[in-house]
């Protein structure tokens, strides 16, 4: 039997045939009753639809200010990168470049890869570099803080509220959506795309071998 073919339950390590046509309902192991396969359809168009709405919230995130502060009629207001530039000035190169990794640069790698393999994968289509990018997404995935971010910007907040007026903005409103967002798509497994994707390359193998049968081997008689 060809290894492909093969799955391992992730409970007990009983090692089984690859489940096969569970569109409508999910597979369990026989020997202690884990979930082995979850219907993909259904949950691949709703982390789909939900992993583009996080890249928008996302980029709207940075576009615009967090918050406004109004000190005795002087206001300011600032972006998470205007934050960023203003300690990598103050001299915390280090704590700035942390930050932008884990809020920034980090968020933003695993978006951006997963829409790259959701939405192909979703119709039917394995992208170039397919292995490559899920492994990126399982590194950089323990990275990103956006929700230690969003404490952070709460906590800075409540403190700011007893010395100047702090009027939210709609980044504030976004990181806080994106928080809610993130927790969701960090719940999906990507390593569940390597079984769909074998369905699909192995369904467009079955594609071509029908479009293009072998030729039937000469047995040497000739029709009278």
């Amino acid at each position: 039997m060809n290894r492909n073919e093969l799955i391992a339950c992730h409970d007990c390590d009983a090692l089984l045939q690859k489940p096969r046509n569970c569109g409508k309902g999910s597979a369990r192991c026989p020997r202690c009753g884990a979930v082995l396969h979850h219907p993909s359809a259904v949950q691949l168009e709703r982390i789909t639809a939900l992993t583009l709405a996080a890249l928008f919230t996302f980029l709207i995130a940075q576009a615009f200010p967090i918050v406004e502060l109004d000190l005795n009629g002087v206001t300011s207001q600032t972006t998470l990168i205007g934050a960023l530039v203003a300690l990598w000035n103050e001299g915390m190169e280090l704590v700035a470049i942390a930050v932008f990794c884990s809020t920034f640069l980090f968020p933003l790698i695993e978006l951006t890869a997963l829409v790259y393999v959701l939405v192909p994968i979703r119709a039917g289509v394995v992208p170039v570099g397919f292995n490559y990018v899920l492994r990126a997404i399982q590194f950089v995935r323990p990275w990103g803080m956006i929700e230690v971010l969003m404490l952070g910007i709460l906590v800075t907040i409540i403190k700011m509220t007893s010395l100047a007026r702090v009027i939210p903005e709609a980044a504030l409103f976004a990181f806080g959506a994106l928080t809610l967002m993130l927790a969701v798509v960090v719940m999906f497994d990507p390593r569940a795309l390597w079984d769909i994707a074998d369905t699909i390359l192995a369904r467009q193998a079955r594609g071509a071998r029908t479009r293009h049968p072998a030729a039937p081997a000469s047995s040497g008689t000739h029709a009278r």
